[in-house]
């Protein structure tokens, strides 16, 4: 029998194997080192966009800002002159409330009746003075619930004095004024034109 030495040509063939693994083992890495360096680079150039588009709109975000305070400037103006347009428009409205109130008082207030003293709070209207008798008070009373600006006249005290050795009676009473005032001026002034 003829003895054949295999081993050299194993030998061979292993080392063409280590050969070409060793190859591949190359290019496999220097594939992968390709694939990590283009994807690390996107990436990169990713975040890179990423942290643009982040500062353009930090950027816009900032320039809103400014824009939202000065429009809550702007709008904080915007009140402040309306109200005070409101309390022209309400001054102006208002203005002649008092010549009416007094000619309306000259009306409702009787003979033998004297005002002393006549103070506004509000709405609120407050008489003090003196009368010949509670009679004439009772008629104050009557003739201001009457009368379309003032209503629910309440007599808070009444009391007799002496003045100048007569004898009369204090009274104070409340009243309110109704905001008519605004309607009877509407009125005259529609009867004028």
């Amino acid at each position: 029998m003829i003895k054949i030495n295999l081993l050299p040509h194993r030998v061979e063939a292993r080392n063409a194997r280590r050969q070409q693994f060793y190859v591949l083992l190359g290019l496999t890495a220097l594939l992968a080192a390709t694939v990590w360096f283009f994807g690390f680079g996107l990436i990169n150039r990713q975040i890179d966009e990423q942290m643009a588009k982040n500062e353009f709109l930090q950027a816009e975000i900032a320039v809103l800002d400014k824009d939202i305070a000065e429009i809550k400037k702007l709008k904080s103006q915007t009140d402040a002159l309306l109200a005070r347009k409101r309390v022209i428009e309400e001054l102006q409205a208002n203005r002649t409330e008092m010549v009416h109130l007094f000619n309306e008082l000259a009306k409702r207030v009787p003979e033998g009746i004297y005002l002393r003293t006549l103070v506004q709070t509000q709405q609120k209207l407050a008489l003090t003075g003196v009368a010949q008798s509670n009679a004439r008070i009772t008629t104050l009373m009557n003739n201001l619930d009457e009368s379309p600006l003032l209503e629910n006249s309440t007599l808070i005290e009444t009391r007799a004095e002496v003045i100048n050795n007569r004898r009369l009676n204090a009274f104070s009473i409340n009243t309110f004024i109704t905001r008519q005032l605004d309607e009877a001026d509407k009125s005259a002034k529609g009867g004028r034109k």
